[in-house]
């Protein structure tokens, strides 16, 4: 009964078009009332309904202060004006290639996805700048927009990106941070690879110009001007790896590095850009945190009314095949992901689908990485679609006519998605190298 209500009241509040963290939020309760089989019995279950949400299965994890400090890191960056010098090497680097700006803008985007860990805090801060231009320059929107929007995904792979710690608590703490932010790195490159190819045949099929060479001298004073934003990545890296700080602890300090840089070094950074930062920062904190509760609450009943055996059970009468389920589950969560937004899919989905790749042979750090390449697939389709909304919405461009010419840069990320999904070496490989180097 109790499973019936929730998936029906889940379903309708989001037909209804109710934001997704109360149509989690209305739905569980409903599913606890429904549970109580008596007036008695409906304080004690809503009791437990709060204790979920706040305890220790819900926001009352010590892990959990590594996202406001990455989320306020990023912040920091995109106030500070570390995009301009980010776009400056860009445009040096390759602005010289066909389609220049198209190329430059794949590899902007990428850095500061690397820097900021959000895909829509890269949208919106590279988008911005790069958009603009590339239109005034001659190239069409839809390219511009789909450019932005497919380069700005990597940054859910990347070291500081928020949803690999969400996803490692979403996995019941069992996996290492350190572990998935290694494995992210490779997948990372290898999107970079297949965006670049996207923009380059399509800027060569439509013609686009090329740039002029910039020459070394440029290249290097802009990559000079560029690297100590990047560095923190590197920092973040070190810092876990060599067993100095926990990832909480070297989000900290990714903070006070981002400070440094956008006051001391780089002087962009004004109080009143501070005060905008540190109120961003609190609003974005303040939903994630809700959400994460609040879903909480939602895995707990599903946990309890034993949905992931059920779908377990369903999936091997499908297909005792590994390929298949593997295909079946990127399907699911390819659809879940374009209504759900990034962090509700995986603290939902996560419980369900990682025991069942499990079973069938995949390890739990790979699951995430395709976990976390759906979800990212998913922010670029509507009807959710937050990257692609935001990209669109700087681009003066509607998104019908953003979807007509996406499917090259839709392709180069199934491409990456089926290549981490059946070579398990391209997430396993480097997470696996390190933990060999630590014990040795």
């Amino acid at each position: 009964m109790a499973l019936t209500v929730l998936t029906i009241s889940f379903a309708l509040l989001l037909i209804l078009g109710v934001p997704v963290v109360f149509a989690i939020g209305l739905s569980s309760v409903a599913a606890f009332l429904a549970s109580a089989g008596g007036t008695e019995m409906i304080i004690p279950n809503l009791q437990t309904m709060f204790n979920t949400m706040i305890g220790d299965s819900g926001m009352n994890k010590l892990a959990f202060l590594a996202i406001p400090f990455f989320i306020f890191a990023g912040e920091l960056m995109i106030y500070g004006g570390m995009a301009d010098k980010i776009v400056n090497f860009a445009k040096a680097a390759v602005g010289h290639v066909r389609g220049g700006l198209g190329m430059s803008n794949v590899v902007a985007c990428t850095l500061f996805g690397g820097i900021s860990g959000s895909a829509v805090a890269d949208v919106s801060a590279m988008g911005s700048v790069l958009i603009p231009v590339m239109k005034r320059e001659g190239y069409d929107a839809d390219y511009a927009v789909n450019v932005t929007t497919h380069a700005a995904l990597v940054g859910v792979l990347t070291p500081t990106s928020l949803n690999i710690i969400i996803f490692c608590l979403a996995a019941g703490g069992k996996i290492s941070i350190l572990d998935m932010i290694y494995a992210g790195i490779i997948p990372a490159v290898l999107l970079t690879i297949c965006n670049l190819t996207a923009a380059y045949l399509v800027a060569v099929r439509r013609g686009y110009p090329a740039g002029e060479w910039a020459g070394w001298n440029m290249i290097m004073r802009s990559f000079a001007a560029a690297l100590p934003g990047i560095a923190v990545i590197g920092i973040i890296l070190v810092c876990i790896t060599a067993g100095i700080t926990t990832a909480t602890e070297s989000a900290s300090i990714a903070v006070l590095w981002a400070l440094f840089l956008s006051a001391v070094v780089y002087r962009s950074l004004t109080f009143s850009q501070f005060i905008a930062a540190c109120a961003k920062a609190a609003k974005t904190t303040g939903t994630v945190l809700t959400l994460i509760g609040i879903s909480a609450v939602f895995g707990y009943l599903l946990a309890v009314n034993e949905v992931p055996q059920m779908a377990g059970e369903w999936m091997s009468h499908v297909s005792s095949s590994p390929w298949v389920v593997f295909l079946l589950v990127n399907v699911i969560l390819f659809v879940l992901g374009t209504f759900l937004d990034m962090a509700p899919t995986i603290l939902i989905c996560t419980p369900i689908f990682m025991p069942i790749c499990a079973k069938f042979g995949m390890d739990p750090i790979q699951f995430g990485i395709v976990m976390l390449l759906n979800c990212a697939l998913g922010l670029n389709t509507p009807p959710v679609g937050t990257t692609q909304f935001v990209g669109c919405a700087i681009g003066e461009i509607s998104v019908g006519q953003v979807m007509r010419t996406i499917w090259p840069f839709y392709g180069s990320l199934i491409v990456t998605m089926l290549f981490i999904t059946y070579i398990p070496a391209l997430s396993l490989w480097l997470p696996n190298l390190v933990r060999s180097m630590a014990v040795h």
